[in-house]
């Protein structure tokens, strides 16, 4: 497998990511195109997700999110979903002019954030094909209402105002973590197995994550709702995978987002929590995806 390192440009801004190539492909055949969720970057296991994909003779584009990683953008460690939504198709246009894709063969894969992500990019981009949304993000604000103690939540608000009259006076944006050791601490994802798995993936895999966001990505996440418009996903296939005891993207958030979900689609369900599916789960994860994308991507 020849990975690459690949760059493209997204209204001004310069993406980068990687490129695998499928394997044993004699022609141009299907791309599955994939980015990290909320804070995360390309090397915490998506590397392992387009191997398994190139493997199977399926073209895999990774790509870090803007502000984050190996991409450019400005201010750093901020999060704008609809800015991230913009960027997938984005990915999905560069994608196409490669010799190996066939445009009328594309897929797209997310998780977490981006698994909200790919719920609206397959309602709205018909170059889509083929949709997989791992333990997926469905609604910002109820999933906030599930993390943070309701007596929090004008206090959260008072900052996201105070945030914004501090820039418009050219003052630095606001931080908050990303994940904290104190399940009673300030931080985005406030749960005991974020900080296990971002801290433990940082150290082993991906020295490039930092532990902090813009105060207002959190604000920008309460106003975030793929759920909205996952009915109009339909006709494209959805595969939605959900963690049967994901307590950071509430598992009920999730099933009740594929009800509304119209055929054709399929729900599998994931052994432990969010986590799970990227380390001990992650042939449970990968395979469903990669059988779905194989399934529904042929010539």
């Amino acid at each position: 497998m020849a990975r690459r390192d690949i760059e493209f440009d997204a209204e001004g801004t310069t993406l980068r990511g990687w490129f695998y190539p499928a394997e044993g492909a004699s022609g141009a055949g299907p791309v599955i195109v994939m980015a990290h969720g909320l804070s995360a970057v390309k090397e915490m296991f998506l590397d392992k997700y387009a191997a398994a994909f190139s493997e199977a003779g399926l073209n895999a584009l990774v790509f870090d999110n803007r502000n984050f990683g190996a991409s450019d953008g400005e201010p750093r460690q901020e999060i704008d979903p609809v800015a991230q939504v913009r960027d997938y198709r984005h990915a999905i246009t560069y994608a196409l002019t490669l010799p190996e894709v066939d445009r009328n063969r594309v897929g797209i894969w997310g998780s977490s954030y981006s698994g909200g992500h790919v719920l609206t990019v397959g309602a709205f981009d018909q170059r889509v094909k083929a949709v997989v949304s791992q333990v997926p993000l469905v609604d910002g604000y109820e999933n906030i209402r599930s993390l943070v103690r309701s007596d929090f939540i004008g206090g959260f608000r008072d900052m996201f105002d105070a945030d914004r009259e501090a820039r418009f006076r050219g003052e630095a944006p606001g931080m908050v973590p990303a994940v904290s050791e104190d399940p009673l601490g300030p931080a985005a994802m406030p749960t005991p197995d974020s900080w296990k798995w971002f801290t433990e993936t940082h150290e082993e895999r991906a020295p490039a994550w930092r532990n902090e966001i813009t105060l207002r990505s959190v604000e920008l996440l309460s106003e975030y709702k793929p759920d909205s418009v996952v009915e109009r996903i339909s006709p494209t296939p959805l595969l939605v995978l959900v963690a049967e005891n994901d307590v950071l993207t509430p598992t009920e958030l999730a099933l009740a987002t594929y009800q509304k979900a119209r055929e054709p689609k399929k729900l599998v369900i994931l052994p432990g929590g969010h986590f799970d599916a990227y380390v001990q789960g992650f042939d449970a994860s990968m395979v469903p995806a990669r059988d779905w994308f194989l399934e529904h991507l042929k010539p």
